[in-house]
């Protein structure tokens, strides 16, 4: 976790709150030291910028680390859902790939 790259971002989203990339890198920061804060962004993310779709990938991997298995299903099918709307293949193929491993783990 870098602070300078943390207090550049939070002014980042400070000067361009609108803007879902700079709350997904904050996000990004925080991921493998503080969970919480990482959950809490990533939330928010898909509360507030629900058509961002790298936030769906990152929530539900983080929701798999934490066997919470229903959210991170819904979150993957969402996010499945999101990239065929978008058209997204590259995404669309990560997150199908990503969501059989889930669910073969699941299992």
């Amino acid at each position: 976790m870098n602070k300078e790259r943390i207090r550049l971002l939070e002014e980042y989203i400070k000067d361009e709150p609108d803007n879902p990339f700079n709350r997904y890198a904050l996000a990004m920061e925080y991921y493998e030291e503080n969970i919480p804060e990482a959950l809490t962004l990533l939330k928010s993310l898909i509360d507030q910028h629900a058509d961002y779709l790298p936030t769906y990938f990152k929530l539900a991997h983080l929701y798999w680390e934490m066997e919470e298995w229903d959210d991170a299903e819904i979150i993957f099918t969402k996010g499945i859902a999101l990239a065929e709307q978008q058209n997204d293949q590259k995404a669309l193929g990560e997150l199908k790939s990503t969501y059989q491993n889930f669910l073969f783990e699941k299992e």
